[in-house]
């Protein structure tokens, strides 16, 4: 019972940040289970697809922001493959070592937490279709992987000469629609265990009342301060995940 409420409120607090910066539900949550050892990762890795998929549909709905700016299209079909390869690569992961898998995962939030607070200046024009192409592609193989395809992607779009309003709008909807792929291609083949099913069951409903409740709302602190919480929190449980996963490794 202590485990469930723990992880819900994960959940929320994931949920939350994503509404607010477009970005961060997967590294979040991944991150605190993996420090917590509140669940197994590989079932909750299953429900962050599902709490992903939820998420985007009701924020750009409530925002009425269902489509996707053109410069994003390459970044969403090279996104769809890279999901592909990185859910092939899980298998094999996962059959050879899991303690690796939660290694690589809190090296790649801990990046993450580094690149967003050391992010670079915006361009004065936005990138060219072959380096979206590019980049969603990397961000594919995350999502496949982790179901984090945040990163590279967030930090290539956070660059780009745009309001936030669309930075946000772009990021949630292909980051759930990699979740949708990455949901068709699990279930058939490796399976959604009944965990998996229990904690999507569970976190679909906070979800939804996180999401209503922010979709619409402006951050309540400055965008400095903002990224500085979310850095802090995404380093603190990477570098827990990451001395969780090296101390069983070396042992």
């Amino acid at each position: 019972m202590l485990s469930t409420t723990l992880f819900l409120l994960f959940v929320a607090l994931a949920v939350y940040i994503q509404n607010l910066t477009g970005f961060a539900l997967a590294l979040v949550l991944l991150g605190l289970v993996g420090a917590t050892h509140v669940f197994p990762l590989p079932d909750v890795v299953n429900v962050v697809s599902v709490i992903g998929l939820v998420n985007a549909i009701l924020f750009l709905r409530a925002r009425g922001a269902l489509r996707l700016d053109r410069l994003m299209w390459p970044a969403l079909s090279a996104n769809l493959v890279g999901t592909i390869l990185g859910v092939a690569s899980l298998a094999w992961i996962m059959g050879n070592a899991y303690e690796g898998l939660r290694l690589l995962l809190g090296v790649s939030v801990v990046l993450c937490a580094w690149m967003l607070w050391k992010q670079a200046k915006p361009l004065q024009t936005a990138s060219s279709r072959a380096s979206f192409f590019s980049v969603g592609l990397v961000s594919g193989l995350m999502g496949g992987l982790f179901a984090a395809a945040g990163p590279p992607l967030v930090y290539h779009v956070y660059r780009q000469p745009w309001p936030l309003e669309r930075m946000r709008e772009s990021l949630v909807f292909i980051f759930g629609a990699g979740a949708l792929l990455r949901l068709a291609i699990v279930i058939p083949t490796t399976g959604f265990s009944r965990l998996s099913l229990t904690l999507s069951a569970l976190a679909i409903p906070v979800v939804a009342l996180m999401t209503l409740l922010t979709a619409r709302r402006a951050p309540p602190v400055s965008p400095r301060l903002l990224k500085w919480l979310v850095c802090s929190l995404l380093v603190v449980t990477g570098a827990t995940m990451v001395a969780g996963a090296a101390r069983v490794l070396l042992a």
